[in-house]
């Protein structure tokens, strides 16, 4: 679909409006609701178009002997259970009091669902889904979303065309077009000359009924390096990394925007 509707934002494929920028604060909040309120008025001042979380329990996404695949000396920790497990607090009660602190600062609310439960409590929470790259294979849990009826925001991190396409037909037969599809790398953080922004191009022409996006796990200090030439090559939703403190260690922090 070549036009969709995002809370009060519309966008296209093939117009020149502003990008529609979500800020990532995925588990920045530390497991933290002072933290979380925090990182919403921020990004709401400093003109993002919505707010990102990420709604997960460790033992449902990884296995508890699952090696780190982040820079180990930026986040020490060696496990991925280990990782996830610190910041999976927030859960159903927790979410709805975000949406609300969101629709106070008037920016919307999104969270990407890693489970059918979180996708189910989520859904009047949220006008849209983002779903993150591991399970653009995941076609049962696709399906599930796509009933919902929203617009999908699909990262392709690591995913073949085939498998981009599969997740596209797997979607639509459920009578959802509302995709828009995310280039991304899934190296954390992503050295600049791996952001492999030519890819959008080549998206936006293997692609054509959709709408095309990045999401940006590149370092802090190369923002006006990249995210302007993501645009210029298509990308009409820039999804970016953000925390309350660029500066602590660990977790996403480190290849993060702050205000």
């Amino acid at each position: 679909m070549t036009t969709i509707r995002i809370g009060s934002r519309v966008i296209t494929r093939d117009g020149f409006e502003e990008p529609f920028i979500i800020a990532e604060a995925g588990v920045n909040h530390e497991g933290d609701m002072e933290k979380a309120r925090l990182m919403i008025k921020q990004a709401a001042e400093a003109g993002a178009d919505a707010i990102k979380f990420q709604t997960y329990k460790a033992e449902l996404i990884t296995s508890k002997h699952s090696p780190a695949y982040w820079d180990r000396n930026k986040e020490p920790t060696s496990s991925q259970y280990e990782l996830f497990k610190k910041y999976d607090k927030f859960w159903k009660k927790e979410y709805e009091e975000l949406a609300k602190i969101a629709e106070e600062e008037r920016i919307i609310f999104l969270s990407t669902p890693f489970d059918y439960e979180s996708a189910d409590f989520l859904e009047p929470l949220m006008p849209a889904y983002k779903i993150a790259s591991a399970d653009i294979t995941n076609l049962p849990f696709l399906r599930h979303i796509a009933r919902k009826g929203k617009p999908i925001l699909l990262s392709t991190g690591a995913s073949t065309v085939s498998e981009i396409w599969k997740a596209i037909e797997t979607i639509t037969e459920e009578g959802n077009d509302q995709i828009v599809l995310l280039h991304c790398s899934l190296i954390y953080p992503t050295p600049l000359e791996k952001a492999n922004l030519g890819m959008i191009k080549d998206m936006y022409s293997k692609f054509p009924e959709y709408i095309i996006g990045y999401s940006d796990h590149t370092l802090s200090e190369h923002v006006l390096d990249v995210l302007p030439v993501a645009w210029l090559l298509g990308a009409k939703v820039i999804e970016k990394h953000f925390t309350f403190d660029k500066t602590l260690p660990g977790n996403d922090h480190y290849h993060a925007m702050d205000k």
